[in-house]
């Protein structure tokens, strides 16, 4: 009997038990037509939500790139590869992959033994790889370790990619928490990386605010200080905790925050927006993988600070995206309350930040079943509807990146950072796994103490 079979059949008998009960102080219930219809119900969806993790964990377990054992940027199923060579390794991507892979451990997919042998492939690969002060390139040759160009000045320190990795990394030093000698080395290599991130050189010298990138031929050129609600809490939180090169909850407050700048009293659709998305910006929300990325570990429930709840935040975000779907101002093909979720991703013409306000037609998976923790049945709709109705949009590694009814479009492709969240997002709904292990790190905990959160 395989996993999705032997999986059936326990949550045949738990509900059973539960529906049917087996109580003797209680009477008998007769099977009805309708209880019938609810185990079938709840079966079905348990199965989908299985098949997809175990399908996208398979990117980054099957599809990783085989020198590093880290995520590819990109797998083309047509073998067309234009952006980049099929051998680049995402940095941010493969931190969202160790988490994917923790859930293969968890639900069977993949054995904690050949887990740990990959992780520690991937720990001595980036301990050999290009850093710069110690924070990694968005690119890597996978190959090689050697940085491989995001754009022409991006060939240095990614503090934002960074992050994402750091993330993962430290989620999978505390589920290694045995005591066999391979796990311990593990935990050490990794908490030895984490080390060596110098977050507070990337304030470019002292100043109240992280920057992007460094670059060693063009300095800081690229001139990104990351101010503003987007995707990136994390790597403050991150950079707070640093137990060798940490920030100062100025650093937050005056350039995250931008002294409480960051607050926003606004509306959509009647849900609060909470903070400002675009601080420089008219559009009112983001794309939303800005609800994901940073939340893979990071537990916005009863995550509260000084300028925001951070559960209504992005709470709010999936159900603006769902009530605009629905809405349909664009009167596109195809949207409504089974087919919703705008993020960046591939589009018709090229790559898009998708979202209210830059609306194309191109619906990208991701932004919805990585919603699962906020929008439940929002998202099982999106699920349902794509696995039932929509299959040939479905591949190896689950459902490609996006598509287009309104156009007809869509190509056979797949990026890490949008199929990465998927399994993760839909675990943190289903058991709170990932946060559950983030969260207890002692680090990131006195992170979180400095910056002035309750959690």
């Amino acid at each position: 009997m395989n996993i999705l079979c032997t999986r059936k059949f326990v949550l045949i008998s738990m509900l059973s038990l539960s529906l049917f009960g087996c109580n003797n102080q209680k009477e008998e219930k007769e099977e009805t037509a309708e209880d019938t219809e609810v185990i079938e119900n709840v079966v079905s969806d348990e199965a989908l939500l299985n098949r997809i993790q175990e399908q996208t964990i398979n990117y980054f377990w099957e599809g990783a790139e085989p020198n590093s054992g880290l995520a590819r940027e990109r797998i083309h199923m047509d073998n067309i590869y234009l952006e980049s060579p099929e051998n680049t390794v995402t940095t941010g991507g493969s931190g969202f992959g160790l988490m994917a892979i923790l859930v293969g451990i968890e639900r069977g997919f993949i054995s904690r033994e050949e887990a740990l042998v990959r992780f520690a492939k991937i720990v001595d690969f980036l301990d050999k790889a290009d850093r710069f002060h110690g924070a990694w390139p968005h690119w890597i040759n996978g190959e090689t370790g050697k940085v491989f160009p995001f754009s022409e000045k991006d060939n240095g320190g990614d503090l934002v990619e960074t992050a994402f990795l750091i993330q993962g990394l430290l989620t999978v030093s505390e589920y290694f928490d045995g005591d066999t000698e391979a796990e311990k080395e593990l935990v050490s290599k990794i908490d030895a990386l984490y080390k060596t991130v110098e977050w507070d050189w990337y304030t470019k010298g002292g100043e109240d605010v992280l920057y992007w990138h460094w670059s060693p031929n063009y300095g800081w050129d690229m001139n990104m200080p990351v101010q503003g609600y987007n995707e990136c809490l994390i790597m403050y939180v991150l950079a707070a905790a640093s137990p060798t090169h940490p920030i100062s909850p100025t650093v937050y407050e005056k350039g995250w925050a931008k002294n409480g700048g960051i607050v926003s009293s606004k509306t959509y659709y009647n849900e609060d927006l909470v903070l400002n998305y675009f601080y420089n910006d008219t559009d009112l929300v983001g794309p939303l993988f800005w609800a994901h990325y940073s939340y893979l570990g990071l537990d916005p429930r009863n995550l509260t600070d000084q300028y925001a709840n951070y559960w209504t935040l992005t709470q709010n975000q999936a159900k603006i995206h769902y009530k605009y779907a629905v809405d349909n101002p664009l009167n596109y093909k195809g949207y409504g309350d089974s087919l919703w979720g705008l993020t960046s991703s591939y589009s018709v013409n090229g790559y898009n930040g998708h979202r209210p306000g830059n609306d194309v037609g191109v619906i990208s998976p991701t932004a919805a079943l990585s919603s699962f923790p906020y929008t439940p049945k929002e998202s099982m709709n999106v699920l349902k509807n794509i696995y039932k109705n929509h299959d040939s949009l479905v591949g190896k590694y689950g459902p490609y990146d996006a598509f287009s009814f309104q156009d007809n479009w869509y190509k056979p492709r797949y990026l890490a950072i949008d199929q990465g969240p998927i399994p993760v997002m839909i675990e943190n709904y289903r058991t709170g796994l990932l946060w559950r292990l983030f969260m207890k790190n002692s680090n990131v905990q006195n992170g979180l103490d400095v910056l002035g959160f309750i959690y």
